[in-house]
């Protein structure tokens, strides 16, 4: 088991048409919202940026299983794109699982008094929120960084 590594992470939620961004505090505490990046408009090169200004060490992307841990073909855009991240950063990229996050960005947005379609330019944030908070909380109970590593210059699996 290794110690709890401090510095400030990057959440990635990938769908469709957006793609949420949450980062983390230099203590690996709180995962809050960054941006909501649409999907047409160069996201990789968005998030690049983001992970300079922040000075992130690792960036961390939702992969969205089904309930049975099966792929789905968001599970493969969401590899292709953390593959597309982890051949254009200096750090490393991790595939999390993410299973329910966005279920749970929209219950977290509901209580919250917001509807789903008031919902639609942040959820994708929250749901970013969610994966990074999840990973950071199996990393700092088990000692493990969440999730593996994504290899630059692979094909996506």
């Amino acid at each position: 088991m290794t110690e709890f590594r401090r510095g400030i992470r990057l959440g990635i939620d990938v769908g469709r048409a957006r793609v949420g961004v949450a980062r983390s505090d230099p203590d690996g505490v709180l995962a809050v919202p960054v941006e909501t990046v649409q999907r047409k408009k160069e996201p990789v090169r968005r998030i690049v940026a983001l992970a300079a200004e922040y000075e992130a060490f690792e960036v961390l992307v939702g992969l969205p299983l089904n309930l049975r841990g099966d792929d789905t073909p968001s599970t493969t855009d969401a590899r292709a794109f953390a593959q597309a991240l982890a051949d254009a950063l200096p750090m490393p990229v991790r595939l999390v699982d993410e299973r329910l996050s966005t279920v749970s960005a929209h219950g977290v947005l509901r209580e919250a008094g917001r509807s789903q379609r008031d919902s639609r330019s942040i959820v994708d944030q929250v749901a970013a929120v969610v994966l990074l908070q999840q990973a950071l909380d199996v990393e700092r109970q088990s000692g493990e960084p969440a999730g593996p590593a994504v290899t630059p210059g692979q094909e996506p699996a």
